[in-house]
């Protein structure tokens, strides 16, 4: 997804956009924290710390999306790197971390095919983290204009 905002006008548009997308996460992360935490008040199924420590995490992940879209791919490959590892390995230990506090509130705030669907994307994810890092280490991009008779 970084070539498109690669170059101008698209970087811009791809930047303003990925950080109005992190925004929202952000937002959503922080209702569903409060959510929890309200539920929490009266049958205690997850300690206050884990709840704090999964929205840590996905603030962290959105922070990553922000500095995807600040640096370009092929400006500034290592951070635009570093922020993208950031954000998707954030994204997974962050539904993972909210996939196991749905078990936790299993029945009363949640049914077990929520929990199910939660847990079946939470290993996805994991399972797709793994080649993602291997292929993405061994792919260097210096540009993306590519001519025929190029490898």
């Amino acid at each position: 997804f970084s070539d498109t905002g690669t170059k101008p006008p698209e970087s811009g548009i791809f930047g303003f956009m990925i950080n109005i997308s992190a925004l929202l996460g952000a937002i959503t992360m922080y209702i569903r924290y409060l959510l929890i935490e309200k539920q929490n008040e009266s049958s205690h199924f997850v300690r206050s710390s884990c709840n704090m420590f999964s929205l840590c995490i996905g603030l962290m992940g959105c922070t990553g999306m922000g500095i995807v879209a600040t640096f370009q791919e092929l400006a500034v490959p290592t951070v635009h790197d570093i922020g993208a590892l950031v954000a998707f390995g954030s994204g997974v230990v962050y539904i993972t971390f909210q996939s196991i506090i749905s078990y936790k509130s299993c029945p009363q705030w949640n049914s077990y095919f929520v929990c199910h669907v939660r847990m079946a994307i939470s290993v996805v994810s994991c399972i797709a983290f793994i080649p993602m890092i291997v292929f993405a280490s061994r792919i260097s991009m210096t540009k993306i204009d590519w001519t025929p008779g190029e490898k």
